[in-house]
């Protein structure tokens, strides 16, 4: 496999991802921002944060297997949620949790970071997902 993950010692935990991400192999694959839309375009989940994560890692799990990768093959992984409060995180780590298994998703996760925004491209849009994946 070309990609490994590790949480070194001295380093945070637990957390639901690890830290570090080592790719190994030549064929890179980004999959651009997903939000939580099915290919038609219509929303899924208006004004549900959890139920948006979960669109959004699907979709994001569809443009994976279209390069021939899996969220094994992730390094990193980069979530913006719009107007981000702490007390969100439950709603968050809901929707990843309810759609870990169905997509392959490890846990705990590739390494991962969630940026706060105050505004992403359309009023209903509450988070987009990118993803980073290495293959040999």
């Amino acid at each position: 496999m070309a990609v490994q993950h590790l949480t070194p010692q001295g380093m945070l935990q637990p957390v639901p991802y690890h830290h570090v991400a080592v790719g190994t192999g030549a064929k890179h694959v980004h999959v651009s921002g997903q939000v939580a839309r099915q290919a038609d375009g219509v929303p899924v989940a208006p004004g549900d944060l959890a139920g948006q994560v979960a669109q959004a890692l699907r979709n994001t799990a569809v443009g994976l297997a279209g390069a021939g990768a899996t969220f094994g093959d992730v390094l990193r992984l980069t979530f913006y949620v719009t107007r981000w409060a702490p007390e969100k995180i439950g709603d968050f780590m809901a929707g990843v949790e309810a759609v870990a298994e169905e997509i392959g998703l490890p846990a705990p996760m590739p390494p991962a970071s969630l940026i706060g925004v105050e505004y992403l491209f359309e009023p209903d849009v509450l988070v987009e997902v990118e993803a980073t994946a290495i293959l040999d």
